[in-house]
């Protein structure tokens, strides 16, 4: 038997919390798919999926299908500010205004401590501003989940920022003439890469769930699209629902099997004529 490692918990108490946090994703799922295949007359069928794909009721799921849409579309733009604007900015702060990061950290976590409905307050009249002077679609959405994701993905790059020594080894590719361009996305990216992973995996899952902003400031995504179609069929919304939170948890397997560091080869070194056993005639 070999022994095992001090502080680590025993096989079968592993077995035993990831079999019970297992349940407690997996059972909400299936009572949703059990309620999606309830038929109005009694007994189960999927006639409320193949609902989705009947022609005859496009108009009725149209609103639905705007929804994803334009939040898939959210979802891309507000992912490209995380990784175009606010990636760059830490890593800014990070390594060449440390003095500002106490700063960033408490301002990072305002958008945690404001409510939704306050903060939504306060967007009203800049949307008021943006509609007038540049568009008033639903794309302009982004910017306000880019204030909502913001602490998440600060978290989520900072921590690996603050564990490869990125000050060491920006220094480094500078002395050896590498521009800031070069060294942002060639040493720091790589470095970060779990960081980024987690962050867009954040900002997909935030974007796709947020209902608040949407609401209040009267734009169509996918779940204030849901809760229109509720109204009428709920098994539908319910269907939607179920198929997005698995399209989350497949994302997330993902990310966690390739948010890792690459696995490098050890080749077994190959003996000299010098170090070749001699044989004994």
């Amino acid at each position: 038997m070999t022994a095992r490692t001090p502080g680590r918990p025993s096989p079968a108490l592993a077995r035993t919390v990831i079999g019970v946090i297992g349940g407690a994703f997996l059972i909400p799922l299936v009572a949703m798919l059990e309620f999606t295949l309830r038929r109005t007359a009694g007994g189960y069928g999927p006639e409320h999926w193949l609902a989705l794909f009947d022609p005859e009721k496009e108009r009725t799921y149209r609103v639905l299908f705007e929804g994803l849409g334009n939040s898939f579309v959210l979802a891309a733009l507000t992912l490209g500010i995380v990784l175009l604007v606010f990636f760059p900015t830490i890593v800014l702060v990070h390594l060449r205004f440390p003095r500002l990061q106490r700063g960033l950290d408490l301002l990072t976590v305002l958008p945690i401590a404001i409510p939704a409905i306050v903060l939504v307050v306060g967007f009203a009249p800049i949307y008021r501003v943006i509609g007038q002077s540049v568009s008033s679609g639903v794309w302009t959405l982004c910017f306000a989940y880019g204030v909502l994701v913001l602490p998440f993905v600060y978290r989520a790059i900072a921590s690996d920022l603050a564990g490869m020594d990125a000050r060491v080894r920006a220094e480094a590719a500078r002395s050896l003439g590498a521009g800031w361009g070069t060294v942002l996305v060639r040493i720091i990216a790589p470095g970060v890469r779990r960081g980024l992973l987690a962050a867009s995996l954040l900002t997909i899952a935030i974007v796709l769930g947020e209902f608040t902003v949407s609401s209040l400031l009267n734009r169509i995504t996918l779940q204030t699209a849901l809760l229109q179609v509720s109204k009428s069929d709920p098994f539908v919304a319910v269907a939607i629902s179920l198929l997005s939170l698995v399209g989350v948890f497949v994302v997330l397997l993902i990310v966690s099997a390739t948010g890792g560091p690459p696995r490098r080869r050890t080749r077994r070194p190959t003996p000299s004529l010098s170090e070749e056993p001699t044989r004994v005639s």
